[in-house]
């Protein structure tokens, strides 16, 4: 039984062109919740997957000044994290959840 919170840890995944080149290196990029630490992320990605997970690299994605019909406005931040995953393990991200 997966812990519900796993749910809230990981919001989406990230498909960029940088991610898929990364995935190449068995890692996986993962958009996730702001207050999120680096082993409840682990923890998370190991449950809901059923990888091992070797490393977790976290950074935060400040918001852009986007205009919009003339006005001016603000993306919100957001956390990515990129999960290094172990030998031979692997996750499909176009499936999804």
């Amino acid at each position: 039984m997966t812990d519900l919170r796993h749910y809230d840890v990981i919001v989406s995944p990230v498909i960029t062109e940088k991610a898929t080149i990364a995935s190449e290196n068995n890692q996986v990029v993962f958009k996730v919740a702001r207050d999120a630490t680096k082993p409840e992320i682990k923890a998370a990605v190991e449950a809901l997957f059923g990888v091992k997970v070797k490393a977790v690299n976290t950074l935060v994605r400040k918001g852009k000044v986007k205009r919009f019909r003339g006005f001016i406005g603000k993306q919100s931040d957001f956390k990515k994290a990129i999960v290094t995953l172990a030998e031979g393990a692997s996750i499909d991200v176009t499936t999804g959840l």
